[in-house]
């Protein structure tokens, strides 16, 4: 799992040791990071996923980049008028929610963040995947023959279910439970008599086809999701290295936090005071 993040050099000041503060709720970190990774979580279980993991998941519903998670209203959680300013991309939105949500939620660090939330962005992931193996699915039945097409994916419908084999044919990895449901649904489902044994073959290789498959298309997205955060990280080192983040907090404390643009020593040293907590931040990074 991605151990240090990228997030430490990007403005999280670093408070010293103070032995009898509270610890950390987790619960209320989880909350924060949900207001901003996890928007319509009910009705897409890929949103932690698609929102702050890999780009690889797809994209969430052009509408639902407009919403706001249930609970945006508490202190902490990030506000409607923060997520307008959010970052389309996985990676950066998964920074960019870290450094508030440490902000919001008091005497928590990097490393429970790791610990609380990676976990339950490749649980999304594992989502993201099972999703694209029924897109698959849908759209080899579409390309069979209309009568036969028809048939396909009735039977489809009916032995994906939950209570039946589920949408990646989990429940029905055991050929014997397979036959059963199959059985079943075909059953149910009227006008198909001449089609049966082709939805069945239909059926099966996809069936076959999802449960090889779903095991090397989760470690794909999880790799790349990890993959991502990597890069981030040897750009947050480089720039702790060269001082680049440093440097340009300065320049704009000058310009912003001083009336003649650091032109006497006392001014500069006001911004360095000001940008103080990037190195410190660099610090942290290993």
């Amino acid at each position: 799992m991605i151990k240090k993040l990228a997030f430490l050099a990007l403005g999280i000041v670093a408070l010293p040791q103070i032995t009898w503060a509270a610890p950390c709720s987790r619960i209320n970190l989880t909350k924060c990071l949900d207001s901003g990774c996890a928007i319509n979580l009910s009705s897409n279980p890929a949103a932690r996923c698609q929102y702050c993991g890999t780009a690889d998941a797809g994209l969430p519903a052009a509408s639902a980049m407009k919403s706001v998670s249930a609970g945006t209203s508490s202190k902490n959680t990030i506000s409607a008028k923060e997520l307008k300013n959010a970052p389309t991309d996985p990676g950066e939105r998964y920074v960019w929610a870290t450094k508030l949500c440490l902000s919001k939620v008091q005497n928590c660090t990097a490393e429970d963040v790791t610990e609380a939330y990676d976990p339950l962005i490749e649980k999304s992931c594992t989502a993201a995947g099972i999703s694209n193996d029924m897109a698959t699915l849908q759209k080899k039945a579409a390309n069979s023959e209309k009568s036969k097409t028809v048939c396909t994916n009735e039977i489809s419908v009916c032995i994906t279910k939950p209570e039946k084999c589920d949408s990646n044919f989990s429940k029905c990895a055991d050929e014997t439970q397979f036959n059963n449901f199959f059985a079943a649904c075909a059953a149910q489902t009227s006008g198909c008599t001449n089609s049966i044994d082709a939805a069945r073959d239909t059926i099966a290789t996809n069936r076959t086809s999802t449960l090889n498959a779903t095991d090397s298309n989760l470690t794909a997205i999880v790799a790349s999701y990890q993959n991502a955060r990597s890069q981030k990280m040897a750009s947050i080192k480089t720039n702790c290295e060269n001082n680049t983040d440093y440097e340009n907090c300065v320049k704009n404390a000058c310009k912003t936090n001083t009336n003649n643009n650091c032109s006497t020593d006392a001014e500069q040293t006001i911004a360095n005071n000001l940008c103080q907590f990037y190195k410190t931040a660099c610090t942290k990074v290993k």
